[in-house]
């Protein structure tokens, strides 16, 4: 038996990038994820950043997703290979394909009115 799960829970670097090619979009996420660890006597904290790629109905509602969003993400880890015109050799890219998205920010605070409000239809 085989499994390619992968979980990450971090925070959006850039708002979701939207590329189209002739078929297809393909919704790219910059996620970040903040791990620590204590050496001699100091906690040092490193981030590792993570490419997420979407599609299809999910990619939609990833495109819709800002910069700074808490978010949680589950998906297969790939890799692919291409040529750097930069450096002229193969380089490889590690990338989370996205299955499942949920998003994690707290629902903005209501008002004091609409509380109000809520508590007088409550009481009805």
């Amino acid at each position: 038996m085989y499994s390619n799960k992968v979980t990450l829970i971090g925070f959006l670097g850039n708002d979701a990038e939207v590329r189209t090619n002739n078929v297809r979009n393909l919704i790219t996420l910059s996620l970040a994820t903040k791990s620590s660890y204590k050496k001699d006597g100091k906690y040092i904290e490193h981030t590792e950043w993570h490419r997420c790629i979407a599609f299809g109905k999910l990619g939609e509602f990833a495109a819709t997703l800002k910069k700074g969003a808490h978010i949680q993400v589950e998906g297969e880890l790939r890799s692919r290979k291409y040529t750097s015109t930069k450096t002229n050799s193969e380089q490889t890219i590690w990338e989370i394909r996205v299955s499942s998205i949920l998003k994690l920010d707290r629902a903005a605070k209501a008002t004091a009115e609409d509380d109000e409000d809520v508590t007088e239809e409550e009481a009805s």
